[in-house]
């Protein structure tokens, strides 16, 4: 008898663009994470509305791995038009679960194959308006994957409760529907594959959220007061969460709104409209993806020389140009870096978690104005808008940082002119002002244009060089603020690993494969920020090599990284690829062992 696999394999449904899967997909991913299993779902779906083949991912991992498997072992497919595809990729030995309606043939006698009468259970039930039948009938694979795999039918109903917010109406439609095809597979279907799923309790005390909910709900945690922002997938569900949770969280007893979202006509407007609310004194952002931040370029190097604090979200999608929008990449990275012609510095805050792009929510808003600096914070399609499980959200322990800002009492004491940009610390930092002070000497003119300590024009080579290094000084003063890498250090290993962002699931998985499978240990270090601390130089010092794994063609980390440290550059291995998918450990073994010095 074949050995049952419990609780560790993917489930990948196919099904058309704007089918109506995705409450189904949802449903299965949530009652398995009720039931204790450590899961994680990806959508993969098309960049227009014309019905092209979609797939979710479900990953069930009893060892909490939640990066995407390249091996498919249970497959539903729901889509004539991906029906070939779909047979084909199941793993020898997997389930392939079909809608009986399309007639096409199974060529495969390697794997276990059970047919679906979906029309024929949605037709049974009279309740069911026929304008809703298409879209409920993806309900029919919920319930048989419950009965097949074990799925608790109780958590099938906790999870669609959670789906419609405990509508009953709806949470009925869809239930009776489940039930009814569960009820058919049981009485139809002999159980043949080895794949099942059983209750644990390794998701107690977690939560399931998108990267993109997460740092809406962190910007309105860390004070976000002015949202400009112009619809661009992925990162459109961003804003429209800030307009979700914002109502809520944010009114006076009067019930006055203490915020503003601007949804403006372009990228270009939303980045001005940013600056204009960060010189104010709002704690000011955006949301936008690699075109609407090619739009932003000439604006963002404004508020760097005029230095204004604003926060931008850069939700990385692949490119360049338009690109494939609907798929995942880390290749903005140079881009945001260096964004802004003439010389000039970002701060980038990588997010490794769904739970960082929680906390840099808020972060990001204090190193803004702790620098008086854009900070752009580079995550990217996977953990933006697929679902994660996450430690539950905390609330700042730290007080909002508004920076070097000199109040009304603060300029009553000065004994000598205020300059706004005035170096008085030396650590490239000047005091500001917020518009409204009526103290005389506290108004400034703020330019794009050469200007002088006291932000008077100038075009005086000698001021403008002093400047221009003050401003590189500042940057360097950035690093005590920013995100510290985290380090991981292993008993023995020689070598490193270096990831950031989505990959960093994938990474954690492909360092136990690695050391599984060919006994090598690695040390690993998660980038969260550019400039880089003096930390990341201490751990490729100590390294015969570090891997730097990335979703981009060229290794842009790892470029980064030679300017910063020419000097190791020879214990340096770009380990980059961009193929648009949410990256797997697999592949990064593959990469990584491709890289073998001959």
């Amino acid at each position: 008898m074949t050995q049952r696999i419990v609780n560790d394999f993917s489930i990948v449904v196919g099904t058309a663009n704007g089918s109506g899967s995705q409450t189904s997909n949802a449903t299965i991913l949530r009652a398995l994470f009720k039931m204790g299993i450590p899961v994680s779902g990806k959508n993969l779906f098309p960049s227009n509305i014309q019905g092209l083949p979609t797939w979710y991912i479900i990953r069930a991992s009893k060892d909490g791995f939640t990066a995407r498997r390249d091996e498919c072992e249970v497959v539903v497919a729901m889509n004539p038009n991906s029906f070939e595809k779909d047979l084909a990729s199941v793993l020898p030995g997997g389930a392939f679960f079909y809608d009986d309606s399309i007639k096409k043939p199974i060529t495969r006698d390697d794997v276990i194959v059970y047919a679906m009468p979906v029309k024929q259970i949605v037709r049974n039930d009279p309740a069911i308006p026929s304008n809703l039948r298409d879209m409920i009938a993806n309900m029919v694979y919920v319930g048989v994957l419950a009965q097949m795999l074990g799925i608790d039918m109780a958590k099938i109903e906790a999870a669609l409760s959670f789906a419609f917010k405990g509508k009953q109406k709806p949470i009925d439609l869809n239930l009776n529907i489940a039930k009814a095809a569960a009820d058919w597979a049981k009485d139809n279907l002999e159980k043949k594959d080895p794949y099942y799923v059983e209750a644990m309790d390794k998701t107690e005390g977690l939560i399931m959220s998108d990267g993109n909910t997460a740092a809406a709900i962190g910007s309105i945690y860390g004070g976000v007061q002015f949202v400009g922002w112009y619809p661009i997938t992925p990162a459109t569900s961003l804003a429209e969460e800030l307009n979700e949770f914002l109502p809520k969280l944010r009114k006076t007893e009067d019930g006055k709104d203490t915020y503003a979202v601007v949804q403006a006509e372009d990228e270009l407007a939303a980045i001005g409209m940013c600056i204009g609310a960060g010189w104010a004194g709002l704690r000011s952002m955006t949301s936008t993806s690699g075109p609407g931040l090619s739009l932003m370029t000439e604006f963002v190097g404004l508020a760097y020389y005029a230095e204004i604090p604003i926060v931008i979200w850069d939700v990385t999608r692949i490119g360049p140009s338009t690109g494939l929008p609907t798929r995942t990449s880390q290749g903005d990275l140079n881009f945001a870096a260096n964004m802004g012609h003439g010389d000039t510095d970002n701060i980038i805050l990588l997010p490794g978690s769904v739970n960082e792009c929680f906390e840099f929510g808020w972060r990001a808003f204090d190193v803004a104005e702790r620098i008086q600096t854009p900070v752009i914070v580079l995550g990217d399609l996977d953990f933006g808008m697929n679902q994660w499980m996450t430690e539950p959200f905390k609330y700042p322990d730290t007080p909002m940082d508004r920076g070097k800002v000199l109040w009304e009492e603060d300029l009553k004491k000065l004994t000598e002119p205020w300059g706004r940009y005035l170096d008085k610390d030396g650590d490239g930092i000047p005091y500001r002002t917020f518009p409204g002070n009526r103290l005389p000497g506290s108004a400034y003119f703020t330019r794009g244009t050469g200007h002088d300590a006291y932000a008077k024009y100038t075009e005086d080579s000698a001021v403008w060089e002093a400047n221009m290094d003050r401003l590189k000084r500042k940057f360097e003063t950035a690093k005590e603020y920013l995100p510290k890498p985290i380090i991981e250090n292993v008993a023995g290993a020689k070598e490193g690993v270096i990831a950031f962002g989505s990959t960093v699931p994938a990474v954690e998985e492909a360092r136990y494969l690695l050391e599984k499978e060919t006994g090598r240990k690695t040390n690993f270090l998660r980038m969260r920020s550019i400039p880089f601390s003096d930390e990341v130089k201490d751990f490729v010092q100590k390294q015969d090599r570090v891997f730097i794994v990335e979703m981009n063609r060229d290794g842009q980390l790892y470029e980064e990284m030679l300017i910063a440290m020419p000097e190791l550059a020879a214990k340096l291995v770009s380990v980059a690829y961009s193929d648009g998918m949410p990256p797997a450990a697999r592949r990064v073994v593959s990469e990584i062992l491709a890289k073998e010095i001959k």
